[in-house]
C-alpha cells in the first residue's frame, strides 16, 4: 500500500487512523519539510483531495472535496498562529498539484503581502479585496455557477483571509451566507480564517462552520467559546507551524510544511 492510499481523509477514514488523542510533539520548525518536498513525496494526489498538512505519523492530512458533509472550513487561532500561512499553503498546493480543470481558487483578503505571486497561477481566479464592487459581482457569479454546474467536475475554493473584515462588508453578507450553506454541496468550498480574539463578535457566523481547524490559542475564554472545552492542547501548539482538529472525542494535531522560500 503506497503513501497516497494511506492518506488521512478528514471525516472519511479519519476515525480509523486516529484511535485516541494524538500527543502534541514539540518539533523545531527548522526540521519541517518544504511544501514542494512533501508534495513530491505524496504525489500524485487524487484530484478531489486537498492537502492540509502532515500528521505526527508522517501521513498527509487531506480534505475530501467530493464529500460535502464537513461543510465550510474555519481556520482559527491567535494572531501569528499561522492562519494566513495555512491559506497560502492551500493555494500553492493547488497550483503545484492540481490541474486547473480540477481545482481553482480565489482569495478574498485586504492583506496582499505574500499573495502577490499567486495570482499568476493558472489555478487562480483572482485576488480580491473586501468592500469592492468587483468582489460582489464575483461572488454572484459563483452562485450562478453553482446553480448550473451539475455536470462539472471542477471544484472552486474561496479562500477568505479574515472573517472579521468580511463581517464589516454588509454588501456581501447574503451571498456569502448562501455559499456557506450550499457551497460544498455545489463544489464551492469556503475556507475562512478568524482571529480567535474576535470569535464572540462572529457568533452569528460560527454555526455555519462544521469543520474547525485550530492554531495556537492562549486565551482560556477563546478556547472555551470555540471548542466547548478548556483543553490545554491549543495553548501548547507551535505558533505558525502546528494545528489541530477535533474528530469525535479525539484530537488530530498536524504540521504545516515550510513555504519553499522559508527553507
Amino acid at each position: 500500500m503506497n503513501d497516497t492510499n494511506r492518506s488521512t481523509f478528514i471525516f472519511d477514514t479519519l476515525a480509523e487512523s486516529t484511535p485516541g488523542i494524538r500527543a502534541v510533539r514539540t518539533q523545531p520548525t527548522t526540521a519541517l519539510p518544504t511544501l514542494r518536498g512533501v508534495l513530491q513525496k505524496f504525489s500524485p494526489l487524487p484530484h478531489e483531495a486537498l492537502f492540509l498538512g502532515v500528521a505526527d505519523d508522517g501521513l498527509p492530512v487531506l480534505l475530501n472535496l467530493r464529500d460535502p458533509v464537513p461543510g465550510p472550513v474555519l481556520i482559527t487561532g491567535d494572531s501569528k498562529s499561522g492562519k494566513t500561512k495555512f491559506l497560502q499553503i492551500i493555494a500553492r498546493t493547488i497550483g503545484q498539484s492540481h490541474n486547473p480543470e480540477n481545482i481553482r481558487f480565489t482569495v478574498l483578503t485586504d492583506k496582499r503581502t505574500g499573495w502577490e505571486s499567486m495570482d499568476q497561477s493558472a489555478n487562480c481566479e483572482g485576488i480580491l479585496s473586501f468592500d469592492h464592487p468587483l468582489t460582489t459581482k464575483y461572488l454572484n457569479s459563483l452562485v450562478d455557477w453553482a446553480h448550473n454546474n451539475k455536470h462539472e467536475k471542477q471544484f472552486i475554493l474561496l479562500l477568505v483571509d479574515g472573517l472579521e473584515a468580511l463581517m464589516a462588508d454588509e454588501d456581501i453578507h447574503q451571498i456569502f451566507r448562501w455559499l456557506l450553506l450550499r457551497g460544498p454541496a455545489r463544489r464551492i468550498w469556503p475556507i475562512v480564517t478568524l482571529n480567535a480574539q474576535h470569535s464572540q463578535d462572529a457568533r452569528q457566523w460560527l454555526e455555519s462552520f462544521r469543520t474547525r481547524l485550530f492554531g495556537r490559542m492562549a486565551g482560556v475564554r477563546d478556547v472555551q467559546y470555540l471548542t466547548g472545552s478548556t483543553n490545554d492542547l491549543l495553548r501548547e501548539l507551535v505558533p505558525g507551524s502546528q494545528f489541530t482538529m477535533r474528530e469525535s472525542k479525539d484530537w488530530l494535531s498536524f504540521w504545516l510544511p515550510k513555504l519553499d522560500e522559508e527553507a
